[in-house]
């Protein structure tokens, strides 16, 4: 799955989106691209579930 995470600016912010992303499922996939605010993550969490962790850790995503 593909997310698009318009304030993931930077590798801080990428290491934020991971760490969210793995407290949901430690075993995910993750891909981040801070220049083109992307992430693709192969997971077997569903993709509303990523979405609201990474809202609650202040990065708000959509799918892409």
């Amino acid at each position: 799955m593909e997310l698009r995470i318009e304030n993931m600016t930077c590798g801080g912010c990428a290491k934020s989106v991971t760490k969210a992303i793995q407290s949901v499922d430690p075993e995910a996939a993750i891909e981040t691209n801070p220049a083109a605010r992307l992430v693709k993550v192969e997971t077997t969490a569903t993709s509303a579930a990523l979405r609201k962790v990474l809202e609650e850790a202040g990065y708000p995503a959509s799918t892409s």
